[in-house]
């Protein structure tokens, strides 16, 4: 079956046989980099992961992007653990662009199957996948994959260190390996002899890699399962950490740049005299569109201030990008019309839907929508860039560093190898890092600054309205009911742009050959656990001419709104508690069973309808879903303030994310996720003027404040399955959460994001 499938694949004779020969291979190493890590004096790299210096210090090379999420603490963690390193020795830094930290489980998330789906199917195109991903992928921070991909590896990089540190400490006794032990960054021997890893390190480092390292068992796990505080947080308190808009180098110059109003406009002609003849500024000059992104004229001056201030007498024409003339009226209109036409391709279906919605006591329609949204990271966008002497150093705060150099390479016409990519951290990206528009654009920047390096900061509106947004989608869904209540029919459509799509185009010169098999656009929809004995779950792909691109939970982030809030419509008509219903339909789902049932027990759980406490009126939403591997269940309390003000009081989320490696990482982003998914459910939406954005500042597209952040309560699943996803999991439910709560107060279902009722301020605080 897998030769015929890799001849297919590869097509007939020669190539054909070459893939087969490739795909019967086993999966490449991840331990080993190509070339070897940079050291300094002192210092040892014993794999592509760990370096010990003889101070004793262990540096865990880290290829996943920092970016508030705490992946560097985390997988620290595992290579420690394994290691048997003192934590008060750790040390983390970037590693280089090598194929043994592409990101393998990223690829295999987005597959088209259902988590719950086995068959040889399933498991010959994951095999598939993980060797594709590993020989030809490339390294992405996204997806939640990290310590999913990363869980693996990076332990088999700490053991196979400690094996070469025992090796060595062995030889140089002349005893057995077996005789010695690691403990807290010693090599002990049974005779009282010990051994610090600073004074094993070089020694190590000769030692042969161990072919098939042990692991240990997680019962013996002393760190991993422990709340480690973030191995950063000192750093980013005392104002040393390094974010990509504090890159400093010496003789720096600084750019700012007007972008054309409609997006993926370019410059026809400007006048940029007056502007040249600022004190200060350097240069004036027109940067194209790249990757996707939106043609400006760039000002280049000894300062941010002087740059900036030097945009405004600027005289320029443009040539309109091709949102030129689309409003969010059009964009519904184009996106009801399409569903119309077409309910698009099945991503999953089984039974007879039509002949079900026949026979049913009570049909049930809906259709929701939800509107473009910004990232709206904290960090404004930004990238520094010296090009010299026929090579380049990029300091870049990216989630795509290979992307990334590879197209700074070939905009500069010079090999990859020639471009130093020197990763930041990120104040936030939430996707929006894995577009390389701005580091490309600094790029060519730079090239005219004669060989000092440059800065180029946008400011929060080139930020927001220059954005590859979060698609607008539309869902439809129709349902029957028999007699009893129960759920017989289950018909669901949507639609939306493609995000893989446009990505592939604008980054790897990939066409649109018309297959619909984005997975990600109906991620959330189709790939849910309820068991319905007739069920088509669809979606259609529609060419728009706003860029999209991923946004924190990608599918999941809309979808789920709809799935959970017409869940909820459907129990309310069959007269049934909202989580019993979900109980019943999850009878072959115990562990999101288990999840439903443990926020429930939280919250004390009783049927969302509105009770009163001291005149105030509340009630109480809640939602379930599935994404990036981890299951998440949230009841929302909300209750009705003075002057018909909503305030959401408290939030309780229960998460089955399998192995908590750090419990305390994992409360932080059940937290963040909860308050950045509240922030799009109740005020944020991207308004679309003649093809051009119209918000520019936080003020315009806000996000949840200080008064107005519910308290919140998470519970941590215990699991000794594989680690899943976290940072994106718990955004998905609190959208239909709210909605449902809100429905149980009202009496009014929300159907449409975001809700834009008037929000109470008060006294509020977020807690564990």
């Amino acid at each position: 079956m897998l030769k015929r499938r890799t001849f297919l694949l590869g097509g007939a004779g020669a190539v054909g046989a070459l893939v087969v020969g490739w795909s019967a291979l086993p999966p490449r190493q991840r331990i080993v980099a190509s070339a070897p890590l940079r050291v300094r004096p002192g210092e040892s790299a014993l794999n592509g992961y760990v370096k010990i210096a003889n101070d004793d210090t262990v540096t865990v090379m880290m290829c996943r992007a920092e970016m508030g999420q705490g992946v560097h603490t985390g997988l620290a963690m595992l290579v420690a653990e394994e290691l048997d390193a003192d934590w008060r020795d750790i040390r983390v830094a970037h590693a280089p662009v090598d194929g043994i930290y592409n990101n393998v489980e990223s690829v295999v998330g987005d597959l088209p199957f259902r988590p719950d789906e086995d068959g040889v199917i399933k498991e010959l195109t994951v095999w598939f996948a993980r060797k594709l991903a590993r020989d030809f992928g490339t390294s992405m921070t996204g997806g939640s994959s990290t310590i999913n991909d990363l869980w693996q590896p990076m332990r088999e990089a700490g053991a196979c260190a400690r094996a070469m540190l025992i090796g060595a400490a062995a030889e140089i006794w002349n005893v057995k390996a077996s005789e010695c032990r690691v403990e807290k960054g010693k090599v002990l021997h049974g005779s009282g002899r010990s051994a610090s890893f600073g004074q094993l390190a070089a020694e190590a480092a000769r030692q042969p890699l161990p072919r098939k390292p042990v692991l240990k068992d997680p019962e013996t796990f002393r760190l991993i399962g422990k709340p480690l505080t973030r191995i950063e947080a000192a750093s980013k308190i005392d104002g040393t950490a390094r974010f990509g808009i504090d890159v400093l180098p010496d003789g720096l110059l600084y750019a700012s740049i007007a972008m054309c109003p409609t997006l993926g406009g370019t410059v026809r002609t400007f006048d940029g005299s007056v502007a040249a003849a600022l004190p200060g500024v350097q240069r004036v000059f027109s940067v194209d569109a790249y990757n996707g992104g939106t043609g400006g004229v760039a000002v280049i001056a000894d300062n941010m201030f002087v740059a900036m201030n030097a945009l405004d007498v600027l005289s320029i024409e443009w040539n309109d990008g091709p949102t030129k003339g689309l409003n969010n009226v059009a964009v519904v209109e184009r996106l009801s019309q399409a569903l119309d036409d077409s309910d698009g391709h099945a991503w999953y279906s089984h039974g007879d839907v039509d002949a079900a919605l026949d026979r049913a006591a009570h049909t049930i329609m809906a259709e929701y929508h939800v509107p473009y949204l910004a990232h709206a990271a904290l960090e404004p966008i930004n990238c520094t860039a010296q090009i010299k002497d026929g090579t380049a150093t990029v300091w870049a705060a990216t989630q795509v560093p290979a992307v990334a150099r590879m197209h700074v390479a070939k905009l500069l016409g010079i090999d990859a190898e020639q471009v130093d990519l020197q990763q930041q951290l990120i104040g936030g990206a939430f996707g929006r890092r894995l577009e390389v528009d701005f580091i490309v654009q600094a790029v060519a920047i730079a090239r005219e600054a004669d060989g000092r390096p440059v800065q180029t900061l946008w400011t929060r509106p080139q930020d927001m309205r220059h954005d590859f947004y979060r698609p607008a989608c539309l869902s439809r869904f129709k349902a029957g009911l028999d007699a009893q209540g129960q759920l017989i029919a289950w018909h669901n459509a949507s639609v939306s742009q493609s995000i893989v799509t446009t990505w592939m185009a604008r980054n790897y010169h990939i066409p649109d050959i018309g297959l619909n098999l984005d997975k990600t656009v109906s991620e959330g929809a189709f790939d849910q656990p309820y068991e319905m004995p007739n069920v088509w779950i669809g979606q259609r792909t529609i060419d728009l001419p706003m860029p999209v691109g991923f946004w924190r939970s990608v599918g999941h982030s809309h979808q789920a709104f709809f799935i959970e809030s017409f869940i909820d419509e459907l129990a309310v008509a069959a007269h049934k508690d909202p989580v019993a219903f979900r109980a019943s339909l999850l009878t072959r789902h115990s562990r999101h069973l288990a999840v439903l049932q443990k926020v429930a027990s939280m919250s004390g759980w009783r049927a969302p309808l509105a009770w009163s406490d001291n005149g105030i009126r509340h009630a109480r939403g809640v939602a379930l879903h599935e994404a990036f591997g981890s299951v998440v269940a949230q009841v929302v309390d909300v209750s009705m303030e003075a002057g018909n003000a909503l305030k959401v009081n408290r939030v309780f989320c229960a998460i089955d994310c399998g192995l908590p490696v750090n419990p305390n990482l994992i409360r932080q982003q059940v937290e963040g996720a909860i308050v950045f998914g509240l922030s799009a459910a109740l005020k944020e939406e991207i308004t679309l003027d003649n093809g051009a954005v119209v918000e520019s500042l936080y003020s315009e597209f806000d996000v949840v404040r200080m008064d107005e952040c519910p308290d919140i309560c998470v519970e941590i699943m215990p699991s000794k399955g594989h680690p899943q996803g976290v940072g994106e999991a718990a955004l998905p439910p609190i959208a239909p959460a709210v909605a449902n709560a809100l429905f149980a107060l009202t009496g009014m279902r929300f159907r449409t994001l975001p809700f834009k009722v008037k929000l109470y301020s008060g006294s509020a605080t977020c807690s564990s």
